[in-house]
């Protein structure tokens, strides 16, 4: 079936507070779930390799998402959360497919991140599936075309939205809003309804605005792979 890439944040606080934060559980849960129970084989990366960094505030819903509940119990699937690889290890030739998970860490070191860009751009212009929830198309940020312009410029996409922001009182603490930006480099960006399901698909790049787009986005992932794999038959 394949192998299918997902790579995380590693980045652990906001800065000039003490709140920790990391990647979204339920954002690295389902997908994670979801790719395997359809047969994928699943990789995980972050940026700096090793422990992948889990946002507490995650692990507060009552009760916790069925995919984290999995996700928690299985011993391969922490195994690869305490041990991800890094970026810079990773081939992307190796993967049908990448999905980058939110979390508020990925504001911080997916944005204008050389090697992520290169993976995002390498996958995204061989065909391959490109897909990213909540904050995870921070990572779109900085990663061009070859005449430079922004890779997103014109490309119909979703992401945590300002709403959504400020309705978690955050749009103080993080570096930019990420709606904002993303409009501001040419991606027609739409958004539902508060932390409501919501995804976009734009030829191969797929997004989902927030947690709760988790799972339809990595059902939409697959639901694409096997719609190549058909008509490469």
């Amino acid at each position: 079936m394949g192998k299918i890439l997902i790579v995380t944040t590693s980045h652990t606080s906001i800065p000039g507070t003490d709140d920790a934060t990391g990647v979204w559980y339920e954002e690295l849960a389902a997908p994670y779930c979801a790719f395997a129970d359809a047969g994928y084989q699943v990789a995980l990366a972050s940026i700096r390799g090793g422990e992948v960094p889990i946002d507490a505030r995650s692990l507060a819903e009552t009760p916790l998402p069925e995919p984290v509940r999995r996700f928690h119990d299985d011993p391969a699937a922490i195994e690869a959360a305490h041990h991800s690889k890094p970026a810079t290890s990773v081939d992307p030739g190796d993967f049908e497919a990448i999905f980058l998970p939110g979390g508020h860490g990925t504001m911080w070191d997916f944005p204008n991140n050389p090697v992520l860009a290169t993976l995002i751009a390498t996958m995204l212009d061989a065909g391959k599936i490109v897909a990213s929830v909540c904050h995870g198309p921070a990572g779109f940020i900085g990663v061009t075309r070859l005449d430079g312009s922004p890779l997103i410029k014109g490309r119909s996409i979703t992401c945590f939205s300002d709403s959504e922001e400020r309705a978690v009182h955050l749009d103080d603490k993080v570096p930019f809003l990420l709606e904002t930006t993303l409009r501001g480099l040419g991606a027609q960006v739409s958004v539902g309804p508060d932390f409501t399901p919501h995804i976009m698909e734009d030829g191969n790049l797929l997004t989902g605005q927030n947690p709760k787009s988790s799972e339809p986005l990595a059902q939409a992932v697959i639901t694409a792979l096997k719609a190549k794999q058909t008509k490469a038959a």
